[in-house]
């Protein structure tokens, strides 16, 4: 077992002794996050670094490890609630911070735990991945809901190996959950440009990435995990805002973003109605800028994605399927993003990679362009890998070499050199497919939703998948036939 590997085991193995005191996946992961950006806080403040980075001895690490019993639970929660005050990274590290370890003998068994590695001295691909390997282990707790900000890191890694960013240029994610695609970006970069100078590394580390999440505890994961793979500063300010991103126009834009937005539910707010009843209303937002006014929150997303673009800028974002087919707003959303941008290329996804049940998605690629009166979609490239594809979370998750196929299609280093896997009477089982502008216009409601291939399990009965993955199919069939019902009530009431 590789060092890696080892630590991950062992801090997570403490987690199986704190369930049994009611502590979850996510808090126990929180818990961890304070007390290790803790501990590095106090190495940075050591020879040879010798930094300041603003807590006061009183709250810092030596404070926690000189006292025991109920003073160290009382001491701990003042910890946690004075740093939420600091500024920049620091005070958005501790924000709502709360101790959910109640029994002070084993909160000191894990600071003692966390004191065993000088975390300073991993390296950061070291200290990234066992980040990364707990907060994969917290999205598979299902109950938690963990996973509803995890998206599978084989797709990310082919959405940013289709995208291939370039060093100097900015990236956001206005919905970034624990930071993935950040971290898949870093990875590419520090890979594919070894010889990057002094300058274009600052730049990485501090002025690429940009980001969005409202849910503190997410944002907190997100800004732990990039700190660990070293982009930005113990002590610098933070690279995400906790602002609703959908709220205004962006104050700025970016060369690229790299997003999976929340599905779900429409936008809502709750609030007391003058019966004194609490009543649902759908939020719109009223966004000049914005093609369509809605309550669809990915649609509102992909709007605000668009606008997010340099004129030069280049988008891959995964968006569900009523993205694609829905009327009204959506349809406006549609036509003008095949008018004011390049919409190249649609990935269908197939379900059972998301810890989300009943999910059905794609990823849409578009490269924004400088405002004409001649629409700059030529063609759109679909690539099915959707039907009569099965995966499942545990017996057969999603891998990148699953998705190789698909980049190679896409042609990365050159799109406009692309060739077509189907055809009519060679190859009709083909994957990979291009639709005009025109021929897109000519379906109903101009719909994205593009399919082809035949659906062999309904015609062969002697192919057919294993029953526990036909089983999962099907749930993962009703749940997301139950969610439209759902949506339409919703609309309905």
């Amino acid at each position: 077992m590789n060092a890696t590997a080892t630590i991950v085991s062992r801090v997570w193995s403490f987690c199986t002794t704190l369930r049994d005191d009611g502590v979850g996946y996510g808090d126990y992961l929180e818990q961890l996050t304070y007390l290790i950006f803790l501990k590095m806080a106090d190495e940075y403040g050591r020879p040879p670094y010798n930094r300041k980075i603003g807590i006061p001895e009183n709250l810092g690490w030596s404070s926690l490890k000189a006292v025991r019993g109920a003073a160290l639970e009382v001491h701990y929660v003042t910890v946690l609630r004075e740093l939420g005050n600091k500024p920049g990274l620091l005070g958005q590290i501790f924000t709502k911070a709360q101790n959910k370890i109640q029994d002070p003998a084993k909160l000191s068994r894990l600071i003692d735990m966390v004191d065993e590695t000088n975390w300073v001295t991993l390296g950061a691909d070291v200290k990234g991945d066992i980040y990364e390997g707990l907060l994969e282990r917290n999205a598979e707790d299902t109950k938690s809901g963990a996973g509803q900000y995890f998206t599978p890191r084989p797709l990310i890694r082919a959405m940013v190996e289709c995208v291939r960013p370039l060093p100097n240029k900015t990236i956001a994610d206005p919905a970034c959950g624990t930071g993935g695609f950040f971290l898949a970006a870093y990875d590419f970069l520090v890979d594919t440009y070894p010889g990057m100078d002094s300058e274009q590394r600052a730049f990485l580390k501090h002025d690429t990435f940009f980001g969005n999440e409202i849910v503190a505890g997410t944002r907190r994961l997100a800004l732990m995990n990039m700190f660990l793979h070293n982009i930005g500063e113990i002590d610098g300010d933070s690279p995400i805002s906790p602002n609703d991103a959908l709220i205004a126009p962006p104050p700025e834009s970016y060369d690229y973003v790299l997003a999976n937005p929340p599905f779900g539910k429409k936008s809502s707010m709750v609030f007391t109605n003058e019966d004194g009843e609490l009543d649902r209303d759908d939020l719109t937002y009223n966004r000049q800028d914005f093609w369509a006014t809605t309550s669809n929150k990915q649609l509102n997303f992909v709007q605000h994605i668009r606008s997010l673009l340099k004129t030069t800028g280049r988008a891959a974002v995964v968006v569900p399927d009523n993205v694609l087919f829905e009327g009204g707003a959506g349809e406006t959303v549609r036509r003008k993003l095949l008018e004011t941008t390049e919409l190249h290329t649609i990935l269908r996804l197939p379900t059972g990679i998301f810890y989300a049940n009943g999910v059905k998605a794609n990823v849409l690629f578009f490269d924004n362009q400088p405002a004409r009166a001649e629409p700059w979609t030529k063609e759109v490239w679909v690539y099915d890998y959707r039907t009569n594809i099965h995966h499942t979370l545990k017996k057969k998750p999603l891998r990148f070499e699953d998705l190789q196929d698909f980049v190679a299609c896409y042609h990365p280093l050159n799109r406009y050199e692309r060739s077509e896997t189907w055809h009519e009477m060679d190859n009709p089982e083909g994957r990979w497919r291009k639709f005009t502008y025109e021929q897109i216009l000519a379906r109903d409601k101009t719909s994205l939703d593009i399919f082809w291939l035949k659906d062999k399990s309904l015609a062969d009965l002697d192919n057919l998948p294993e029953p526990d993955e036909l089983a999962g199919e099907i749930i993962e069939n009703l749940e997301a036939g139950l969610a439209s019902f759902r949506a339409v009530a919703a609309a309905l009431g």
